[in-house]
């Protein structure tokens, strides 16, 4: 009976996903309005000749700043969990 009911849920899950697909239009943003600013200001306000650059390191600075300290952050919590140990260095278990 679970596995049924996990079977069921699991198809109801995917038929909404490929609902959800088919149903989107590809190719034709919704709103343009914010893409057109970055094309017509981006140069004069930032003095780069690459839009793409340009929106991650000067519109988009912040955000980009906090996606590199959370990068930095797993990195170095996955290098100290695999560190090897020294010989003489202890461990407690508790």
């Amino acid at each position: 009976m679970r596995l049924l009911v996990t079977g069921a849920v699991v198809l109801v899950l995917c038929a909404g996903m490929l609902a959800a697909s088919v149903g989107l239009e590809y190719g034709v943003p919704a709103f343009s309005d914010m893409d057109d600013y970055f094309i017509q200001h981006g140069q004069e306000q930032t003095g780069g000749n690459n839009i793409v650059t340009d929106i991650v390191f000067d519109f988009r600075g912040f955000d980009t700043l906090g996606e590199a300290t959370v990068l930095f952050t797993a990195v170095l919590g996955i290098g100290l969990a695999f560190r090897k140990r020294k010989e003489d260095e202890e461990y407690d278990y508790e």
